[in-house]
C-alpha cells in the first residue's frame, strides 16, 4: 500500500514512544508446514497479537471486523499468521505483482536493521494472490519502489473458513501463514542473514478492507455518490501509524526475537532502551523538514540539548544524538536514514 500524505508536523515524543506495539517471537520446535492450517504445536502456543486497530489510532472508531497476527522462527524462517474475520470473503486478482490492495488484502512490512530505507513490503489477498517489493527509502523521501525484486524463496498458503465470491452465505474468516526465508533478506538487513537474540526488528501488518454491495451476484465496491469513484479503503493495522500512511517506518512496531520456545510463560519482552531517545531525533527530524516547508532551506539554529550535534546547511543536514556513557551514537538526516555508531577508541 502507498497511499501518502504530505503534512509535517511536530510530533509527540512521548506519544510515538507510547503508540508503539511489541511483539515477541519466540522458536518453533516443530517442522511448519505452510498450508493455512496453524496445526503445529508451536503455532498453537504462540500467542496473538493485539487486534488491529484503525492505522490513524484511537482518533478513529474501533475497526468492524478483528485481525490479529502471531509469529514465530527458527533457524531459517520467519513465520507469520494472520487471522481475518471476514463475513464475505472475495478476491479478484490472480497475476502475481498485481497491486494487491486493490482487493481486500494482508501486508507485511519488514525493516531489519530499524534504518527506515530498504525495507520489505508483501502483500497478498484471499485467493494467495502475492505482491512483494522493496522501498529504498520510504516514499515521502523520494523512494522509489523495486517492483522487480523478490522474496526468494517466500511459502505462503490462505484458508478459507467459508466460501469465496459467494453472495448470499456468511463467511467466518480467512486465515494467511507465510515463511519468510531469513537469507531473502540480506540486502536489507546490514552483515546478517538471521537475527540474534534479544535483537528488535522494526515491522507493522495491515489490513486493507474495501466497503461492498452485491450486484448481479458479484461484489462491487461502494462509490461516493457525488463523485462515482469508489469509496476509500479502510487500513487497520497492528501498530497504529497516527497517518494514513504505511511508509512511515519509524512509527512501525518493535518484534523481539527470543530463544525460548512458543508459549513459554518465563519470557517477556523487553522494551528498547533507546526508544526514547529514537522518539526524541525524530521530532527534531519533523522540525527540519517543517521548517524547510516554510523557508525552503532547513534551520541551522534549531533548539537542542547538550548531547545533540547538528550539522546544517540549506539543502541537508546531519543530527547526531550521543547518549550518556554509552559506546555509540545515533545519528539521522534529511532523507530519514537514522543508524547507530559504535565510537571508535584509539
Amino acid at each position: 500500500m502507498y497511499r501518502l500524505i504530505f503534512i509535517f508536523a511536530v510530533l509527540s515524543v512521548q506519544g510515538i514512544a507510547q503508540n508503539q506495539k511489541y511483539y515477541l517471537c519466540q522458536r518453533s520446535s516443530d517442522k511448519i508446514v505452510i498450508d493455512g492450517g496453524l496445526s503445529e504445536k508451536s503455532w498453537q502456543n504462540a500467542l496473538w497479537s493485539d487486534c488491529f486497530v484503525d492505522i490513524e489510532g484511537d482518533k478513529q472508531p474501533v475497526p468492524e471486523f478483528s485481525t490479529r497476527m502471531k509469529m514465530i522462527w527458527d533457524d531459517s524462517c520467519l513465520y507469520i499468521a494472520a487471522e481475518i474475520v471476514e463475513p464475505d470473503i472475495w478476491a479478484t486478482l490472480t497475476e502475481r505483482e498485481s497491486v494487491i490492495f486493490y482487493d481486500n488484502d494482508f501486508e507485511v512490512f519488514i525493516d531489519p536493521d530499524g534504518d527506515t530505507h530498504n525495507y520489505a513490503e508483501f502483500e497478498i489477498n484471499a485467493f494467495g494472490t502475492e505482491w512483494d517489493l522493496l522501498l529504498v527509502k520510504p516514499y515521502r523521501n523520494g523512494g522509489p519502489p523495486l517492483i522487480q525484486w523478490d522474496i526468494d524463496g517466500v511459502k505462503s498458503a490462505v484458508k478459507i473458513h467459508g466460501t469465496i465470491n459467494k453472495p448470499g452465505d456468511k463467511d467466518d474468516k480467512w486465515i494467511v501463514e507465510m515463511a519468510i526465508p531469513f537469507k531473502s533478506l540480506f540486502e536489507i538487513s546490514i552483515d546478517k542473514n538471521a537475527p540474534e537474540i534479544g535483537e528488535y526488528w522494526r515491522m507493522n501488518f495491515s489490513r486493507v478492507q474495501w466497503k461492498t454491495q452485491v450486484v448481479d451476484g458479484k461484489y462491487v465496491k461502494l462509490k461516493n455518490e457525488t463523485t462515482g469513484k469508489n469509496l476509500p479503503e479502510q487500513n487497520w493495522v497492528w501498530s497504529p501509524q497516527g497517518a494514513i500512511d504505511m511508509h512511515r517506518p519509524e512509527k512501525w512496531g518493535y518484534v523481539q526475537f527470543s530463544n525460548l520456545p512458543a508459549g513459554s510463560e518465563k519470557d517477556s519482552i523487553v522494551k528498547d532502551p533507546d526508544g526514547e531517545i529514537l522518539a526524541q531525533m525524530w521530532n527534531m527530524y519533523e522540525k527540519q523538514k517543517h521548517y524547510f516547508m516554510q523557508h525552503r532551506k532547513f534551520n541551522p539554529d534549531m533548539e537542542h540539548s547538550p548531547n545533540v550535534k547538528l550539522d546544517c546547511c540549506d539543502k541537508s543536514f546531519e543530527i547526531l544524538y550521543y547518549p550518556k556513557d554509552r559506546e555509540y551514537y545515533w545519528s539521522i538526516n534529511e532523507d530519514g536514514l537514522i543508524r547507530k555508531n559504535v565510537i571508535l577508541k584509539h
